[in-house]
């Protein structure tokens, strides 16, 4: 079998000039049409004809691995050069370049769609063609060749024919529909396939980055509600969970209700909402650093008095609220369908597949919630448990700056920037390694005569944490899930942000207009690709640092008219979010579609995705279509 080695091999070989010339059994001829006029566009047919045992790439190859073929033209009779098609290619994993192939076996057909001029004369006018392609078989590939081919095409006199005038394709494939299941076919699909795919997607959420602030707010306030006395800590956690899936569904459904499809993003996206987030946490870690203890207000206490059990589950639940507001932002496709719908007026699945999602998204924070009071009853728990307060408070302190950042960002105040986020991390995350060293003593801490292994093996990773986070002060790019809580740099001029350090806009130009990026398209005849986001989208930071910027994606990319949408913020935000839910039946971020020049669609794909190879699916598709 053919792997990377061999084809390394045979490109030094050709570039050396040791042994170019081989024999190519590929064969290629084209064809034009009997006649076309001026002005119109005229297709021409390009055949690759090989053995049965040879196979040659697609135009828009899904891997990194092998050439993709491509057809190029120039002709002084040709004003512009539509997209070229081909015939059905063969999507397969390919052991040898370790990567997803789409090629075509035993020949090719390829369809090269070109306007010309306007203001041609009769006559007969050559085209020139060069067909670039790489062959191989089942042990060996040869380098890439290209080759060159005239056909004559013949231009009658006449007058235009309008329905010869657009680059259309002879077949248009389905919209395609990347990694998502739409309502009506969940629904079709029956009762018990409804409930798993709302389970499998609840599950799914998790994986989100939106998440992962609760986990930190949720240990530390229910080991405060561990060392209170009188307490089941299982119906504490059983009451925050049922909280969190009422909460999540009932509020779910009447923001969709009240305010439309996208009320549950616009709650989420609220600055007011972000400032009280924010506020709440530095109240809490405050608590937990000993500076006060959070406390019913004493009309509370006095009518609980007598029923001192109970007393602790409006905290509970209140904290369920709190979860449901941060957790909104974590909206997948699945759960803008169910708000799409309920917002047409459709009750009954909606609601069930609210309850059955946030219940699976739940789940894992009923043991979160669970174990840590029975931690707090631990004899001897007092000294460590309160270290470990002490730690989630300053975890808490550095989730508040994400939520003040989204304020910032949609206020436009410019305080909690990018790197005011960063060296506020930084400074956070020192000290509280050198909190865990016995440096710094807090007012319910016991005296530290000796630090144990583990604790000084924690105060190291935060002491890490804390460098790393300062090195991006100066220059060094901050990856991965970290880069996604950071707030994005904005630039003024076009209200784009810049991902990972550098903006995308440095690489492409980004329209923040559809209708000029469509006619962008129109003059190209490139497809659009839309990024439907947000300023305060965690998880639209996420696939901008991880996916957009693989030099894969870029290549892709190059191709494309690139087009985003903000719905949360900026210019025309409503009239976006709007859009999304009209056209899409969705108000999930992020959310991207690619488009013809003529605005049909031809895919959609749903949110985020650590699967590289099917984001680049999906943009080939575009590519294809």
């Amino acid at each position: 079998m053919y792997n990377k080695f061999t084809i390394l091999l045979l490109s030094v070989i050709l570039s050396a000039g040791v042994s170019a010339q081989f024999i190519t059994p590929v064969t290629i001829t084209a064809n034009a049409p009997e006649s076309a006029r001026a002005g119109e566009v005229a297709l021409i047919r390009v055949t690759a004809e090989m053995d049965e045992k040879w196979h040659i790439y697609a135009l828009r190859n899904v891997g990194e691995g092998p050439i993709a073929s491509k057809v190029f033209v120039t002709s002084e009779a040709v004003e512009e050069v539509g997209r070229v098609t081909e015939n059905e290619a063969i999507e397969i994993y390919d052991e040898g370049f370790e990567t997803t192939t789409r090629y075509h076996q035993g020949g090719a057909e390829f369809a090269v769609p070109l306007l010309l001029k306007s203001d041609l004369a009769a006559g007969t006018y050559p085209i020139n063609l060069k067909v670039l392609y790489q062959v191989c078989d089942a042990t060996i590939c040869y380098p890439p060749r290209e080759e060159e081919i005239v056909v004559d095409l013949i231009v009658e006199p006449g007058t235009v024919r309008t329905e010869k005038t657009v680059f259309v394709s002879e077949e248009k494939p389905p919209p395609f529909k990347s990694g998502s299941l739409g309502l009506d076919e969940a629904i079709g699909a029956g009762f018990m396939s409804f409930v798993f795919l709302a389970l499998s997607m609840g599950f799914l959420a998790l994986l989100t980055p939106c998440v992962f602030p609760m986990i930190p707010i949720t240990v530390s306030f229910f080991t405060h509600q561990g060392e209170t006395s009188g307490r089941s800590p299982f119906k504490q956690a059983l009451v925050y969970t049922l909280g969190i899936i009422m909460t999540f569904s009932i509020l779910g459904m009447v923001l969709a209700i009240t305010l439309g499809a996208s009320g549950a993003n616009q709650l989420a996206a609220s600055p007011w909402v972000n400032l009280f987030i924010g506020s709440l946490f530095v109240y809490f870690s405050l608590s937990l650093f000993g500076m006060y203890e959070i406390q019913l207000p004493a009309s509370f206490r006095q009518f609980s008095l007598n029923q001192e059990s109970r007393s602790g589950y409006f905290g509970v639940l209140f904290m369920a609220v709190t979860f449901t507001l941060t957790s909104f932002t974590c909206t997948v496709q699945f759960v803008g369908l169910l708000l799409v719908a309920a917002a047409q007026g459709l009750w009954f699945w909606p609601m069930l597949g609210m309850v059955v999602f946030s219940a699976a998204f739940a789940a894992p924070f009923f043991f979160l919630a669970l174990f840590p009071q029975y931690l707090a009853k631990m004899p001897k728990s007092g000294g460590w448990l309160n270290s470990v307060k002490v730690t989630m408070g300053f975890l808490e302190l550095a989730a508040a700056f994400k939520f003040f950042s989204n304020t910032d960002l949609v206020w436009g105040w410019g305080f909690f920037s990018h790197k005011m986020v960063l060296a506020s991390w930084a400074i956070i995350m020192v000290m509280a390694g050198i909190y865990l060293l016995g440096k710094i003593r807090l007012p319910h801490d016991s005296n530290l005569d000796v630090v144990g292994v583990p604790r000084m093996m924690i105060s190291l990773a935060f002491l890490v944490m804390g460098l790393y986070l300062s090195s991006g002060l100066y220059g060094q790019k901050i990856h991965g899930l970290i880069y996604a809580y950071l707030p994005p740099v904005v630039v003024a001029e076009t209200g784009s942000v810049t991902t990972d350090g550098a903006s995308i806009a440095e690489e492409f130009s980004w329209f923040n207009d559809l209708e000029a990026g469509l006619s962008e398209a129109r003059r190209t005849g490139r497809p659009v690709f839309i990024d439907f986001t947000g300023y305060t989208c965690t998880n639209c930071r996420w696939m901008e640092a991880n996916i957009f910027t693989k030099q894969s994606v870029k290549e892709r990319f190059g191709e494309m008219i690139l087009v985003q949408l903000y719905t949360d913020g900026g210019n025309n935000f409503k009239e976006n979010q709007q859009y999304e839910i009209d056209r899409f039946g969705t108000a999930a971020l992020p959310f991207y579609v690619m488009l013809s020049p003529e605005n049909e669609i031809i895919a959609t794909f749903p949110g985020l995705t650590r699967n590289l190879e099917d984001f680049l699916n999906f943009l080939d598709m575009g590519l294809a279509g």
